[in-house]
């Protein structure tokens, strides 16, 4: 067997990887939890190890290297520097593996997938599991279906569709990207009439999904693509009467939706519910606005948002939930990542759309006297830019980009359209010598060297942690846990988890209560350790203490919680509940009900222990 075969076999091995990491990541939840994500890890460093055969196996392999290159390995060098400065480090090195995993995705995409045959594939891929999904979705929002594979969408996602995503407005993220390349696809590609036929009714299918997320911001981007994508068919001799007819019936469907959902009770429903969810989204910004003024050049760190949300949350009811991220991808990035961030990521699209229109003419077919030819080339470019427009268009009142599906589909999309540069300019071919081959060499171990480590480690922690959600006694869930932490003693959540078990056995009050309230206290401290801006570890820490009748440690305790989250109805709540246990009525009430104004919906603690207090008080008044 001649080296040739064997490169050729590695480079279809590239592709089946980056297929099963394209279509495993919608249908494992978007693969937003580390449990789903891990897989992804393995397959990025197995794309790593066989591109770096290629480098060995083929002697004429070369670089392609636009300049867009040089922003996208800066901005992991930067992502590699901000981890390593980072104060809760579990968080950022999750943040730090995702920017690792897209920057491999798109360098392997790029050189190893740049043919057209190949591109076709992994387009055509996307879009009919796109298919899937919409119909899936369809399916959701007819039916009122509310399971996920074994879970369940939250209340306020019923009645829309989200097929494998919770979020309906990820799937939104997801079917507006790949509609305009099937619709491309079908207009302006060389399939042949039946390939076309079939490609179209993905694209309306797409279409009809899209519209069951009732999503709001998915329609304006979806909406202003396809119409880019219109007025350049319109522009296009040949295609003006089919651009037209396109629009036409877009715009009836999504006109019958919207009348039929307004005069229907169901659906107006979830018209009010969606439109209720994507208004608040307003109000997180002036939190992450005051974040970024405070740490405009590098950022918090990241994925630190959420990490310092408490400190910086509003006294609103609205507010009281962690929204994990800005739903807003642009301001997240300043967060996170800061003006050297933003600006290198600014640098990336920049360099993307300067060549894009300089290699365009080079990528569509001329027109001829007998008509405009027809171009998978050009279907290609055209479809997946505008489908990157639209997420981009998307990002400002979302986070679709740090949704790992949708950002490894929005990178893969950017490197199959990047590798059409080469059509315009050989500049940007590079050979590789001896010595680029061994530093390539050494990248690509270390690479998936690093990302192997990490995802072994993150493999057998999520599978204890698994474990510990299934186990049918606190014991087992004890142990479990307690495994977690030994494989990943920087994970804030695990001590935390450990130590509110240990709380719960010693509030029992049996014998040996005052040894678990201790090692509970032991474990609140390790989850400080690992991230010391969380309030839960503090109001644990706070309750043992006063279960031990150490009340001056617990009142710190209580004060440590409220300086990191000084507006949280559950910090002020225990605040509250503090003052009961030492007697101070009066202070227990005025912190219990500002607990109340703050979160007036289940909220136990407060509303419990004001009526304990008034019967206490009128006990007192009123004495037998």
């Amino acid at each position: 067997m001649d080296r040739q075969q064997l490169d050729q076999w590695c480079r279809w091995a590239i592709m089946v990887v980056v297929l099963a990491i394209l279509l495993y990541s919608p249908l494992a939840f978007g693969a937003v939890r580390l449990s789903e994500f891990v897989l992804v890890l393995w397959l990025t460093v197995v794309a790593l190890l066989l591109w770096w055969g290629r480098f060995w196996l083929n002697p004429e392999h070369r670089l392609f290297w636009p300049p867009m290159n040089w922003a996208i390995l800066a901005f992991m060098g930067y992502g590699v520097v901000r981890y390593a400065t980072a104060e809760v480090e579990y968080v950022a090195r999750q943040e730090l593996l995702r920017v690792l995993v897209y920057g491999a995705l798109y360098f392997v995409v790029l050189h190893n997938l740049y043919r057209q045959r190949l591109n076709r594939v992994v387009s055509l891929a996307v879009v009919f599991l796109g298919l899937g999904l919409a119909m899936m979705a369809f399916y959701q929002f007819v039916t009122g279906a509310d399971h996920i594979w074994s879970a369940s969408k939250p209340l306020i996602y019923r009645k829309r569709g989200s097929a494998t995503f919770i979020n309906p407005n990820h799937l939104a993220g997801y079917l507006e990207m790949v509609l305009p390349l099937a619709l491309a696809y079908t207009l302006t590609s060389r399939f042949k009439p039946l390939a076309k036929v079939l490609i179209g009714y993905a694209a309306l299918g797409i279409f009809v999904g899209l519209v069951a997320t009732v999503s709001r911001g998915g329609w304006i981007a979806a909406g202003m693509s396809l119409a880019l994508l219109v007025g350049w068919l319109v522009r296009q001799r040949g295609y003006r009467l089919q651009g037209l007819l396109i629009a036409a019936v877009l715009v009836c469907m999504a006109g019958l939706f919207v009348w039929k959902g307004r005069f229907s009770p169901g659906r107006s429903e979830a018209l009010e519910a969606a439109a209720w969810a994507e208004d608040l989204r307003w109000k997180i910004w002036k939190p992450a606005w005051a974040m970024w003024r405070e740490h405009p050049w590098l950022g918090l760190g990241p994925g630190h948002f959420d990490v310092h949300y408490f400190k910086y949350r509003p006294a609103e009811f609205d507010l009281q939930f962690r929204p994990i991220r800005v739903h807003n991808d642009y301001l997240n990035t300043l967060v996170d990542w800061g003006l050297v961030g933003g600006g290198l990521m600014l640098a990336v699209w920049v360099l993307f759309f300067t060549d894009l229109a300089r290699s365009w003419r080079y990528v569509q077919r001329a027109p001829s006297d007998l008509g405009v030819k027809q171009s998978n080339r050009t279907a290609l470019v055209i479809g997946g830019t505008l489908g990157l427009v639209a997420i981009l268009i998307h990002s400002w009142s979302d986070f679709n980009m740090h949704i790992p599906a949708n950002a490894l589909l929005a990178t893969t999309l950017l490197a199959l359209i990047s590798s059409h540069f080469r059509f315009a300019t050989e500049r940007y071919w590079r050979p590789v010598g001896w010595a680029l081959r061994g530093l390539l060499t050494v990248v690509l171990w270390v690479g998936a060297g690093f990302l192997g480590l990490h995802a072994f480690q993150a493999t057998w922690e999520t599978r204890w942690l698994a474990r510990a959600d299934r186990a049918g006694t606190i014991q087992g869930r004890l142990a479990a846990l307690r495994q977690a932490h030994a494989i990943e003693p920087r994970n804030p959540r695990t001590a935390y988890e450990v130590g509110e078990i240990l709380r719960e056995l010693s509030f029992q009050g049996q014998s040996g209560y005052r040894w678990l309230a201790e090692a509970a206290i032991e474990w609140y401290r390790r989850s400080l350790a690992a991230n010391p801006h969380d309030p839960l570890p503090h109001v644990g820490m706070g309750r043992c203490l006063d279960w031990l009748g150490r009340h001056t440690e617990a009142e710190e305790a209580f004060k440590a919680a409220l300086k990191v989250d000084p507006n949280g109805y559950y910090t002020v709540a225990y605040m509250g509940w503090h003052h009961v246990q030492v007697g101070d009525y009066a202070q227990a009430k005025q912190w219990l009900e500002r607990s109340l104004r703050l979160y007036p919906r289940d909220n136990p603690v407060a509303a419990n222990y004001l009526r304990i207090i008034e019967e206490r008080t009128q006990n007192q008044s009123h004495p037998q």
